[in-house]
């Protein structure tokens, strides 16, 4: 099985060229564009996913359930289906991407677009792992901390927080491999400008599997490192 697993790593090493000279202007653009999207989006997702997660988290019923369930039809999905939706719902016919664009923002092929793909991908990862980094949080010690006087917000960030920090983390790094890597929907509402799954398709398609390694690599730098290493971190015991 680990055999199995590291077959991708065999590839990586024994695959084609991998001299970065050989970038196009295509591909250090869609660089650009993934990389400055997806820290938008991942930005954007930690200050509306964090409160979300902590309501996830603390609060039973029925509107909680109904909340979180909620947050994981777009995770459960089609990533195609899921695009070709949000075009009705955003594009430039409907109600929604008319009104955007009259404020100036284009929800169809457009810098925009690819930050809302990356939200609509990778909000439901941050927010249910961050929910379970939050369960994991003991409440004993936000209810000392309520009754030595500070209020919920304090509590918040001076004990849930740091506590939850480590998973948080964690959720943070997911979130950002799914931002950058999702391609179904992308594919449908922000073809252009194409971030880097999008352009490594359309190499593929015209060049070859074998000339698009130097943008492989520049993929899995910008992806793997973080949740590599958090995962990693996790396994050890605290002392």
């Amino acid at each position: 099985m680990l055999a199995f697993l590291s077959a991708p790593l065999f590839g990586l090493l024994t695959g084609g060229d991998w001299n970065p000279a050989d970038l196009s202007g295509a591909d250090l653009w869609a660089i650009v564009t993934s990389l400055a999207g997806g820290a938008v989006a991942v930005t954007m997702i930690a200050l509306i996913g964090t409160p979300l997660a902590f309501y996830l988290a603390r609060t039973p019923g029925r509107i909680s359930t109904i909340a979180e369930a909620l947050v994981l039809i777009p995770m459960l999905m089609p990533t195609l289906a899921l695009g070709i939706l949000l075009a009705t719902v955003f594009g430039p016919a409907a109600p929604a991407g008319e009104f955007f664009a009259r404020i100036g923002l284009v929800l169809t092929n457009s810098p925009a677009a690819f930050v809302l793909a990356a939200l609509y991908s990778a909000l439901p990862t941050y927010v249910l792992t961050a929910r379970s980094a939050f369960v994991e949080v003991p409440t004993e010690y936000e209810r000392v901390a309520r009754t030595l006087g500070d209020t919920q917000l304090r509590v918040f960030f001076r004990v849930t927080l740091p506590l939850a920090q480590r998973g948080l983390a964690a959720a943070l790094a997911l979130c950002w491999v799914r931002a950058l890597g999702e391609f179904g929907v992308v594919l449908i509402i922000a073809y252009f400008p194409a971030g880097m799954p999008v352009q490594l398709w359309t190499d593929v398609q015209d060049l070859g599997i074998q000339a698009v390694f130097p943008l492989v690599a520049t993929f899995l730098l910008a992806t793997l490192p973080a949740p590599l290493w958090l995962g990693l971190r996790a396994r050890r015991r605290p002392a």
